[in-house]
């Protein structure tokens, strides 16, 4: 294992350096208004070090897990993803908060279960894929895992969660693309989806708001638009350097959720555009070292695998960063590492250990290679002494 820890040190180093940023500015972003509703100023960074110790121990686990048995066990992970999803619907487990059904809860601990399903939904897709990469090039041979992804987006739009639903058709795309997917087989299926979103949006009336809120959020600033116009006067208040750690003063009940799918503003108004492209810049560098991991995995399984879990940390990263900065309407999706969430700490840290053992086939790869140009030499001396 510690020669695992040692190969990847850049990786997992950044890893902990977010999550140890991401404990600092949910106490800062959350101090106060835990301090007015739990009568205690850490009560978030708790929650967090709890999914941080549970994380730290999946994130083992996977380490030193064969993912190869993800195999043999692809449809009990959907199964079990698609039970999670049902179970928040079931009055005394699951849990609604703000209108929408998306966590279980059991004795005290609860548990997002969109959180869970969507790496479910990559190992599937990961597990299908390297055993029918050839047929991926007809239109059938990818049903499979768009059925199984329609299936688990469906249950969570149903929560409602609409950013969760975006983060796995999208990961979800980049799946099909990379397992060899034909471009006219993608555009069957782009089209209708893209047609499918303004649907979605009409069909909620509190959807529609939040895009008239996204269009002019002055035109209603004490309703759907409050949240954006707090968010942009965080950032906009940061200016290059930021007004300072632990000086924020939009974390003052000014901005909802400041600690979990806002925490990115709280960056920005403490360090600034500075900071922003600091940590933009560590996740850049996370979602490299996937690719790369990616790429020289030791067969299609750990390729794809790894492909999967760097695509839903890019894909959140991207749609956290554009919500908060006006780019896309307002939805709720935490960024990865940093915002306050026990379950999604916890499974993206195991996410983490997933691509450190995919990374040990990396040296068995490299000798492979080795092998084969050392066997390549050596027959084209033979031919180089028959020649003579």
């Amino acid at each position: 294992m510690l020669k695992v820890f040692k190969k990847n040190w850049l990786l997992v180093s950044l890893v902990f350096l977010l999550i140890t940023l991401g404990m600092v500015f949910i106490y800062s972003a959350s101090s106060y208004s835990a301090a007015v509703r739990y009568n205690d100023s850490f009560y978030f960074v708790k929650k967090q070090l709890v999914g941080f110790l549970m994380g730290l121990v999946v994130m083992l686990f996977f380490i030193n897990f064969n993912y190869h048995k993800f195999l043999k066990l692809k449809w009990a992970v959907v199964a079990v993803s698609l039970i999670l999803l049902v179970l928040v619907f079931i009055p005394g487990l699951g849990k609604s908060n703000y209108g929408a059904n998306r966590w279980i809860t059991i004795g005290g601990f609860s548990l997002q279960s969109s959180e869970v399903a969507k790496f479910g939904f990559v190992i599937f897709s990961a597990c299908y894929l390297s055993k029918n990469y050839q047929k991926t090039k007809t239109f059938w041979g990818v049903v499979p895992i768009m059925a199984v992804g329609g299936v688990i987006c469906l249950l969570i739009l149903l929560e409602p969660n609409l950013s969760v639903t975006l983060c796995v058709g999208m990961v979800m795309l980049i799946m099909l693309v990379v397992g060899g997917m034909r471009a006219k087989h993608f555009l069957i299926i782009l089209i209708p989806i893209a047609c499918l979103v303004p649907i979605l949006i009409i069909m909620e009336p509190y959807r529609l708001q939040r895009l008239v809120a996204f269009i002019d959020p002055w035109a209603s600033p004490k309703e759907e638009g409050f949240q954006l116009i707090q968010s942009l006067y965080a950032l906009g208040s940061g200016g290059l350097f930021g007004v300072g750690l632990f000086n924020s003063r939009q974390k003052y009940l000014f901005l909802p959720f400041s600690e979990s799918d806002f925490i990115f503003s709280i960056i920005g108004e403490e360090l600034g555009f500075v900071g922003c492209v600091l940590v933009i810049t560590i996740y850049a560098v996370v979602i490299w070292k996937g690719v790369k991991i990616a790429i020289n995995a030791s067969d299609r399984l750990g390729c794809y695998l790894a492909s999967g879990i760097t695509s839903i940390i890019a894909v959140q990263l991207l749609i956290n960063i554009a919500v908060v900065t006006g780019s896309i309407p307002p939805t709720g999706i935490p960024l990865p590492f940093m915002s306050a969430g026990g379950t999604s700490l916890m499974v993206f840290m195991g996410a983490v250990g997933i691509l450190l053992n995919i990374s040990k086939g990396e040296e068995q790869n490299l000798n492979r290679v080795n092998v084969f140009k050392k066997l390549k030499v050596k027959q084209n001396k033979k031919v180089l002494k028959g020649a003579n």
